[in-house]
């Protein structure tokens, strides 16, 4: 399932709460899917200045949501690395790196695209 995004998060957030709870995970794994995928998508509308494509699937082992945007993050290990308490940004990816199983992120001149991973059942 897809969906374009150029201002309206609310819209990002239902969808990725519908697609999960579809996929049957569990209702906090939803939640912090959720968080993810928000901090994410507002970091494509903050940075990125252009529209985000969300794309979610899934199979009996976990969920995918992925977002692609055309803005560059410069630091391959941002979000892997705890931001400093005087730090203005990069809780965000922190974050997200925090509350899923797997952040997967490649990004250069063409665009980026960040890719969150969630079992669907706990080990």
């Amino acid at each position: 399932m897809s969906l374009t995004f150029t201002s309206d998060l609310s819209a990002v957030r239902e969808f990725v709460r519908r697609c999960a709870h579809d996929a049957g995970l569990a209702e906090a794994r939803i939640i912090d899917l959720v968080l993810a995928v928000s901090e994410v998508a507002a970091n494509t509308l903050r940075h990125a200045k252009s529209p985000g494509t969300l794309d979610i699937w899934h199979d009996g082992d976990e969920i995918v949501c992925q977002i692609e945007d055309k803005g560059f993050i410069a630091d391959p290990l941002a979000g892997q690395r705890q931001p400093g308490s005087d730090a203005s940004g990069g809780h965000g990816l922190w974050i997200v790196n925090q509350v899923c199983d797997l952040v997967e992120m490649r990004s250069d001149e063409s665009g980026t695209t960040i890719k969150m991973h969630m079992a669907l059942r706990s080990s």
